[in-house]
């Protein structure tokens, strides 16, 4: 399954992280693909909302990841892997601990993380028109007919 959505408005990235959470029930693993200020983070920030997360929500630029909590309790994970300077930086931090716990997990930037990234994890791309500041969104799994 795979999701295109576009997108003018910060107030419209609610309604795509409902969807995103909703098309996507079993999945626990997202990784955010695009250009410097393309929004990931900005959109991860929508989808903790849509996950009822409690905790203020920031990019981990510099602790690579960040632990916030649900309402109900649970953990969910954000990864901001541009600062990796190799993929053996994401082993020391045990990412498998994040990666396979069963909670959400978001990765920006992982093509940092080289081959560490599981194919069955829904990718999500996001590009900019420059001319109009819209983005488009494309959502999909990688075992579901390729990359986004």
């Amino acid at each position: 399954m795979a999701f295109e959505f576009r997108c003018k408005t910060t107030e419209e990235l609610e309604l795509i992280a409902a969807e995103l959470i909703a098309g996507f029930p079993d999945q626990r693993l997202f990784v955010l693909s695009g250009s410097m200020g393309a929004g990931k983070t900005t959109l991860i920030q929508s989808l903790c909302r849509a996950l009822q997360v409690v905790d203020v929500v920031n990019s981990p630029t510099f602790s690579i990841v960040n632990e916030y909590l649900t309402v109900g309790g649970d953990s969910v994970y954000h990864f901001d892997l541009y600062r990796l300077r190799k993929e053996e930086e994401l082993l020391d931090i045990g990412y498998e601990d994040y990666f396979f716990s069963g909670r959400y997990c978001f990765v920006e930037w992982p093509e940092m993380a080289g081959g560490l990234i599981p194919e069955d994890c829904i990718h999500i791309r996001i590009t900019v028109d420059e001319a109009s500041s819209e983005r488009t969104i494309r959502a999909g799994s990688f075992t579901d007919g390729g990359r986004v």
